[in-house]
This record gives C-alpha cells, structure tokens and sequence, in this order.
C-alpha cells in the first residue's frame, strides 16, 4: 500500500475512492422453527437423523419446527452442537445469495492510475460501485523504509501477491520477509506495514484490500 502523509492517494484515500455509503436494513425477527428446518434440511437429514445428532427425542425436535414448544436453553444448546453452529445462528436469518449479474473486465493499462512518491498505483475494477473488495495493481517505487512517512496503516484486511520482481514486506509486529514472484501475503492492514522493491527493476505485485 501506498505511503504520503501529503498525497490524496494514499491507502485511506485509495478505500475512500472505492467505497460507497450504504444504508442500514433493519433484519425480520426470525422464526425459530422455520430456521431449524432450514438447518437441518440444509444438512440433508431427517428428522430422526437430527434429533439423534443433538441428543434430543424426534417429538420434541418436530415440535420445535412446528411452533408448538418454546424449547429451553439446553435445548438449543444441544440443537446447536448437534448442527455444528452456535446458538446465536440459531436465531440469525441465512444470508440471501442472489445473482446481481455485476462483473466488470480490465484489459491490461485500462485501470485508473494512481501514483505516488513511493507506489504506482493501477486501480481494478475501478468502475464498478459499492464493491466489498478493492483490488489493484502496484508498481513498487521505493527502495528503503525511509523513503516512507512512518507506516502505512489503515482498516481490513489485504492480500498481495506477487506479479514481477522481488520485494520485502516490513511490518509491524513481525520481522521482514521477502517475497518473489508467485509469493503472497494476507495480512491484518491496520498492522504498520510497507512494501519496498529489493530487485533491480521496480517490482510489480496485485493488492487486494478488503472494503467492508
């Protein structure tokens, strides 16, 4: 990621320019045994498979799905072990998977350049809004940790890979490790880190930040 306490495109302006305000959605209650059919059924088993996997009796597992019981905190317990989830999950909606058809495609150079003293930055997929990850490619510029203003740190969490070159990854907590071509790295971003090239041409890796 790129560093310049002064320059517009550094990281946090680099997620600024990707990210996009959403609005809160307020979740429907959850109907407890709609859910546990859901789970089970998600499972592949019957009813008598899953009673016998939370140690509960078939009755009193049909009850449950069919709203006729109001099952005790052991209950659930054992109905959350048995369906490898915590109880919680029991009462939070599943996650909506729905195809929205978004993709976008960069030929090689039609990224958004973004330079600074240190990184060149080719922003991916730039065009797309409301993404949840921010992807792009960098040219790494510096040489030496002082060419930076201090560590790069910023919020999620970021995966690089390595494309040309080799370079070093300093960070915070953890000593610097040196990275060839085909090499990569997921770390936690805001840990102090900082990317310099140690090969002889400007190395080229692929950022990912996470957005969300």
């Amino acid at each position: 990621m790129p560093s310049n306490r002064h320059d517009e495109t550094d990281p946090r302006s680099l997620i600024r320019i990707a990210r996009e305000s959403g609005e809160a959605i307020e979740a429907a209650p959850v109907d407890l045994g709609e859910r546990v059919r859901e789970l089970r059924k998600a499972q592949g088993w019957t009813l008598e498979q899953a009673a016998g996997q939370a140690g509960l009796a078939r009755s009193t597992l049909s009850k449950i799905e069919n709203g006729q019981m109001s099952p005790t905190y052991e209950a659930l317990k054992k109905l959350a072990d048995g369906l490898k989830i915590s109880v919680p999950q029991l009462f939070t909606p599943p996650a909506k998977v729905e195809a929205n058809g978004r993709m976008v495609v960069n030929t090689a150079g039609e990224g958004s350049a973004h330079a600074t003293a240190t990184y060149e930055h080719e922003l991916l997929a730039d065009k797309l809004t409301s993404k949840k990850m921010l992807p792009y490619r960098a040219r790494i510029r510096a040489r030496s940790m002082e060419e930076f203003d201090g560590w790069v740190r910023h919020e999620g969490e970021e995966f690089l890979l390595v494309l040309t070159g080799v370079v070093r990854l300093f960070t915070e907590f953890y000593a610097p490790i040196e990275l060839r071509r085909g090499d990569s790295a997921y770390y936690d971003a805001t840990m102090g880190h900082n990317v310099v090239s140690v090969s002889a041409e400007d190395a080229t890796i692929l950022w990912v930040t996470s957005l969300t």
